[in-house]
């Protein structure tokens, strides 16, 4: 047999397994509300494809790349354990196992690491947590598509309607270019699934999710009670109001908080999940997911600042054109965003800066902050510059931000790419906050400068979604538990 035969027969086997994996993965999801990992990357509703490039881009991380045939064993542990609601990282459980020894088999190995989602220690599956849109723009319809993929045992949360303007005398028409709107994306691909409208109701149905279309131009005309909405998470995804007294608009009957897809003003919490997200109370209604960037510089701030101190900073985003910049040179409030946006680069304020101190109240670090605008429709950088409090060098910093990419408590904000090659385009449809790139990182004695990689539209909607998770609390424990 030649090379060449046994490199394809290989494949085949490895696709075989990566199949008898999915019915496993999928029967966890929806009959015990368990979503399977691989080094942070969910495996529920994954092609067989997908599933081995997941085992492969583990190479790129850790530098070893993770087989099918080593996670196998773990899946299958799991389906004879009484589990509760919880992520579990067979990825993780692989590589924990293979250091330990205490001479283990693969079962009990299992059994001990995920104690704490099983027998009495198991969550109970909650009732669902209905969640309403208020408006459906470029994070709306991320955040949609998200929200259904997720909907799994139905335990979780339920978009239930969206909230849009207009629509008087045209609601036909309008609800077929929403759903048309949902189904195809120029820069995210296709819906994965189905999607049909109901006319009578005004209603979109996706993969058997009835989300109800409610047209208002003023959030304080809607009562949600009157669509069987009770208790909902409100996420407002327009930016027209951003203060506490704007958003207060929306806490209407059937609507129990908050949740602001931009910068919040005043005494509104900026939340950066993995960062904050525990400091919110549960008393408070009105909260801010902050701005793509500062979710993409926060969390590895945080880590820079615990592991090395930050004496102070300078963050520089390189960000793709976004909506409230003109096609053509126009008229603009803002100067330069009136000129062109596919045509030009465009310098421009970022507030990511200032909204690291509320993120990071405890770094007394001065960061500064600029942004420049350029020709392309997704994914950004930020090139954070930081002095340090004490001398490193470039391999201790790329070792130890790999590390927390793998094992942290952030290991869901922060990702890591030692790719050569890598360019804006191969993170579209990251569900990181931000990517290290490892061959662009520079470190000189007490300075350190990360280029960061983030999807600001799909990476960022991920944030949202775990803020959401959270604050609804169907946000599960993963196991193993990361390394604190």
């Amino acid at each position: 047999m030649t090379l060449n035969e046994d490199s394809f027969t290989n494949w085949k086997h490895r696709e075989e397994i990566a199949e008898s994996m999915i019915p496993l993965i999928g029967k966890l999801h929806r009959e015990r509300d368990v979503t399977v990992l691989l080094h942070s990357r969910s495996l529920v509703n994954k092609s067989v494809v997908s599933i081995l490039k997941t085992h492969r881009f583990a190479r790129q991380i850790a530098g070893v790349e993770l087989s099918v045939t080593d996670t196998l064993p773990f899946l299958r542990a799991l389906t004879t354990l009484d589990l509760g609601p919880s992520q579990i990282d067979i990825g993780m459980l692989a590589e924990t196992y293979g250091a330990d020894d205490r001479g283990l088999s693969v079962e009990e190995f299992t059994a001990r690491s995920v104690a704490g989602a099983t027998g009495a220690n198991k969550i109970e599956c909650r009732e669902g947590r209905d969640v309403v849109l208020y408006g459906f723009g470029r994070i709306g319809r991320l955040v949609a598509r998200l929200l259904i993929e997720k909907a799994g045992s139905g335990n979780g949360l339920r978009l239930r309607a969206i909230v849009v303007r207009g629509g008087a005398g045209r609601a036909a028409e309008d609800l077929v270019k929403r759903a048309s709107l949902l189904r195809r994306d120029s820069i995210h691909g296709q819906f994965q699934g189905t999607i049909t409208i109901d006319e009578a109701t005004s209603t979109i149905v996706a993969n058997g999710n009835e989300i109800r279309v409610i047209y208002a131009d003023d959030p304080t005309s809607v009562d949600y009670t009157a669509y069987g909405i009770k208790d909902a998470i409100l996420i407002d995804n327009t930016g027209k109001w951003r203060d506490r007294e704007g958003l207060s608009k929306h806490l209407r009957p059937g609507i129990d908080k908050v949740v602001l897809t931009a910068p919040g003003k005043g005494d509104v919490p900026n939340i950066v999940h993995g960062v904050n997200h525990d400091t919110v109370k549960p008393e408070e209604r009105i909260l801010s997911c902050a701005s793509c960037t500062t979710n993409a510089i926060v969390p590895p701030l945080k880590a820079m600042a615990d592991e090395y101190g930050v004496l102070r900073g300078h963050v520089e985003t390189v960000h793709s054109f976004t909506n409230d910049q003109n096609l053509l040179d126009n008229y603009h409030k803002s100067d330069r965003r009136g000129r062109s946006a596919p045509l030009n680069m465009v310098i421009t304020e970022t507030g990511a800066a200032s909204a690291v101190a509320k993120a990071l109240p405890d770094l007394q670090a001065k960061i500064t902050g600029s942004s420049i605008r350029v020709p392309v429709p997704d994914v950004s950088i930020a090139i954070l510059n930081l002095q340090l409090a004490r001398e490193t060098t470039r391999e201790e910093v790329l070792d130890y931000l790999r590390e927390v990419s793998l094992t942290s408590p952030l290991k869901r904000q922060i990702d890591f790419t030692s790719a050569p090659d890598a360019v804006s385009n191969d993170f579209i449809g990251s569900r990181h906050a931000s990517i290290v790139d490892a061959g662009a990182t520079k470190v000189e004695g007490d300075n350190a400068i990360l280029y960061l990689w983030y999807d600001n539209e799909f990476g960022y909607s991920c944030q949202v979604i775990r803020v959401v998770q959270y604050v609804s609390g169907v946000e599960y424990p993963t196991y193993p538990a990361p390394v604190a």
